[in-house]
């Protein structure tokens, strides 16, 4: 499936591709934000409002409308260049209103109005950013470096964000807090769109996908969907099982493991030279990913679930990574911004239903049940695609570029 490490194309050689560094190091100021900002908020929002009830309901809201709007966002600011500034004020405005206002005090209400209408500007950075590394990379081994550098950069920073926040919200007020947060996204976002300053707004699209549906209409780009949103699920239902298997003192380590595992297979990923071309990848990939879903309920122990746990991090960075490229291949260059802002809208899809699903199968399965459940689940999704012709399953060969 794949051949040696090829020295040719590697991620030193990536980040000096001209005009690479600048809005890399931005994208990765403004990830931090968003790493960093989850606990800030829900704290900031429960002092305001004295009650944790209303600001799980107020951070929910945020982080639903973040996410279902993803999509819509990154169509904007790929049709029109200066819309990323108008959303990072927008969006730090309400942040910076959300924290003067959990100082002072919140009514409920006031406080998921206010999230909502936060929820509703956050800009596309990682959508953005893969856009530019497409723009910037020549031919499908440079761009999938490129890629595996991207996304493992990102998964670190929202893997230590969390507790960056913490530590922030401990040493300061969490109001104080949530402001940092918003000044680093307007860091951030004002240095990216310094950085892009100059770069052409999107074509428009072919007819095809030129619609409200935008880069769903394209062949075979809904069954990668479906694959990327399957794989979260079944993380999000191992997740909450390893918690009620083991506790949360066994939890902490083991979950961190599929960090960890997530970095180092992104970056091994993306140094291989692949012979399967990407549609065939991401199969096989997830594929993989179901039976480390499924290792724990075989070895049902914490080390059991910490191997499976490990392996399943390294095989769902890399079958990101593979889904990002097939944003080139099955997708029009003028929504390929959009369709990168729907690879992320699936995955957390994927991890809202299954942490809802998790949570009903530790309410009434055995642990060793819940983790076959997340495997059957995958694997079920990975054959139905696997067998429904499509674009995305028939792709032979790598796209020439």
């Amino acid at each position: 499936m794949s051949r040696s490490f090829r020295g040719s194309v590697g991620y030193r050689a990536v980040l000096s591709l001209p005009h690479a560094r600048a809005p890399f190091a931005a994208a990765l100021l403004a990830r931090l934000s968003y790493g960093v900002l989850p606990l800030p908020l829900l704290l900031a929002l429960r002092d305001g409002t004295g009650s944790f009830a209303a600001a799980g309901a107020a951070a929910g809201v945020f982080g639903l409308l973040s996410a279902l709007l993803g999509p819509a966002r990154a169509r904007l600011v790929s049709r029109r260049p200066a819309a990323l500034m108008v959303l990072t004020c927008c969006y730090t405005l309400l942040l910076f209103a959300l924290a003067a206002g959990s100082a002072v005090g919140l009514p409920s209400w006031a406080a998921v109005l206010l999230a909502a209408a936060a929820g509703v500007f956050p800009p596309p950075v990682g959508p953005l950013m893969r856009t530019v590394w497409g723009e910037l990379t020549d031919g499908e081994e440079q761009r999938r470096c490129a890629l595996s550098l991207d996304t493992v950069a990102e998964s670190t920073i929202f893997a230590c964000g969390p507790v960056l926040g913490g530590l922030l919200a401990a040493h300061t007020t969490a109001a104080r807090a949530l402001a940092v947060c918003a000044l680093l996204a307007l860091a951030g976002f004002a240095a990216l769109a310094r950085a892009l300053r100059g770069r052409p707004a999107a074509l428009p699209e072919p007819a095809a996908g030129g619609t409200v549906l935008g880069p769903l209409r394209a062949p075979g780009f809904a069954p990668l969907l479906a694959v990327v949103c399957a794989v979260a699920a079944a993380l999000a239902v191992d997740e909450l099982v390893v918690v009620a298997a083991w506790g949360a003192g066994a939890a902490g380590p083991l979950l961190a493991l599929f960090s960890v595992g997530g970095a180092v297979g992104g970056l091994v990923y993306g140094r291989l030279a692949w012979r399967a071309a990407p549609g065939r990848r991401l199969l096989l990939l997830a594929a993989a990913a179901t039976a480390c879903y499924g290792l724990p309920a075989v070895l049902f122990a914490p080390p059991g679930a910490a191997l499976g746990l490990f392996l399943a991090g390294a095989c769902t960075d890399a079958l990101l990574v593979t889904g990002y490229l097939l944003v080139e291949d099955l997708v029009p260059a003028g929504a390929r911004t959009e369709a990168g802002a729907w690879v992320n809208t699936a995955y957390n899809l994927g991890g809202a239903l299954g942490s809802a699903a998790g949570g009903l199968l530790a309410d009434r399965a055995d642990p060793a049940a819940a983790f076959t459940a997340a495997a059957v689940f995958l694997g079920g999704v990975t054959a139905l695609v696997a067998l429904r012709p499509s674009r995305l399953r028939d792709r032979a060969e790598p796209a020439v570029v």
